[in-house]
């Protein structure tokens, strides 16, 4: 408990001296027509919400959701079949090592060119980058189950099936929640960057259009909701690791 009280305490601490340090050293020296202060942009913020910024949040998080799960039904598969089978590894392992290092981000023309300007293009290149961060830790991971684990249960009549629904899922599964921690963050980068490019919805869309009409406050009110969908985002997926994995946590304890 007064872990977590002094925890809390830093996080406020923290939060009121970033507020400070925007208000006294950012706001009031470079003027509020190039850095809005943190009262500016909250109310326009609550202002927009109700009306444009609104619809352009539910946008976006349409986008990085469906682009979330789309990532985890294919890459989770992938991931255990590289990691147990070695024939599939062997074909698929070396592809993933030519392309896993090339930024996904210069196929965004090409990507416009095959699925047009609407949802699709933005979903596909969100779902390329966080597929491959999950493929390749699911694959990593498997490598570490150890192999007693799965002849004992081989040895007890189970099938192929149920070696990787009762041994190689659940111990998968703690290194998954973590990498889709990770890739909250480039999620929303890729979002920002993609909404920024051809497009007239979205988070993305609406803080490049906000600079270019010189409204700060309205960009900043951007920032500040985009930066919340990657926090919930990222809380919501550490919420369900410590549901799904409190076995780990018990364990641990132990």
């Amino acid at each position: 408990m007064r872990s977590t009280r002094r925890h809390g305490m830093l996080g406020y601490l923290t939060a009121a001296v970033f507020l400070v340090l925007w208000w006294e050293v950012g706001a009031l020296s470079l003027g509020a027509r190039l850095l809005p202060t943190p009262y500016a942009a909250l109310l326009a913020t609550g202002r927009l919400l109700q009306s444009t910024l609104g619809e352009h949040l539910w946008v976006s998080l349409y986008r990085v959701v469906l682009s979330v799960v789309i990532s985890l039904v294919l890459g989770v598969p992938l991931g255990l079949l590289m990691g147990w089978e070695r024939s599939f590894d062997r074909v698929l392992a070396p592809l993933v090592y030519l392309t896993y290092p090339v930024p996904k981000i210069v196929f965004l023309p090409l990507i416009l060119v095959f699925l047009g300007l609407g949802d699709g293009s933005k979903i596909f290149l969100i779902t390329l980058v966080i597929c491959y961060q999950i493929v390749v830790t699911t694959r990593d991971a498997v490598h570490k189950v150890p192999p007693e684990s799965v002849f004992s249960l081989r040895s007890l009549g189970a099938s192929r099936w149920q070696v990787y629904r009762y041994v190689l899922f659940p111990a998968c599964l703690p290194d998954v929640l973590t990498a889709l921690r990770l890739s909250m963050g480039t999620a929303i980068a890729v979002l920002f960057f993609a909404e920024s490019f051809a497009t007239t919805r979205g988070l993305g869309y609406f803080i490049m259009d906000a600079w270019s009409r010189a409204a700060p406050d309205e960009m900043f009110a951007g920032i500040i909701v985009m930066g919340l969908l990657g926090a919930v985002m990222f809380l919501t997926v550490d919420f369900c690791a410590s549901v799904i994995c409190r076995w780990q946590r018990i364990s641990s304890r132990s």
